[in-house]
């Protein structure tokens, strides 16, 4: 079965792809839940006249994407945690504080766009990040925790 993707959908594909699964994944899954629709020959006539008025607006945001990402690679942040006296830190640092640095910076990143690059970040230390920008456009953050 041909479903025409209306939403990303982690693992299976990108907004506005045409993908094919099968039968009960896309009458069960996809179609009830609003991420697709059913790829018939109309629908594939009106996805091909939106993709090309789409093509300039999606060259804008990889160009933007690419020079952000440009920027974000040269940044270091610091992320301060309360730790003992060993370097141990009290919990964890994790995405949603790498995002609320980011927006405090003036970049506005989603924390469900930033990958940890280690699985948990309990010590001091420096370490990086992965932030997804575009579809296939990612880059490397280093940042430090260090204590308040």
């Amino acid at each position: 079965m041909e479903i025409i993707l209306k939403q990303d959908v982690a693992k299976l594909g990108h907004k506005d792809d045409i993908i094919t699964v099968k039968n009960g994944y896309g009458r069960n899954f996809l179609i009830p839940k609003k991420l697709g629709i059913i790829a018939s020959p109309s629908a594939k006539k009106n996805h091909a006249e939106k993709l090309r008025q789409q093509s300039h607006k999606e060259e804008q945001l990889r160009k933007d994407a690419e020079a952000l990402a440009a920027t974000l690679s040269k940044l270091e942040l610091k992320i301060g945690a309360k730790t003992s006296t060993t370097g141990k830190i009290f919990g964890s640092v994790n995405t949603i504080q790498i995002a609320e640095v980011l927006n405090g910076k003036g970049y506005e990143i989603d924390r469900k766009n930033i990958s940890m690059n280690e699985e948990a970040v309990k010590e001091v230390g420096s370490y990086t990040a992965s932030i997804k920008l575009y579809k296939d456009i990612k880059t490397e953050i280093s940042f430090e925790v260090c204590a308040e």
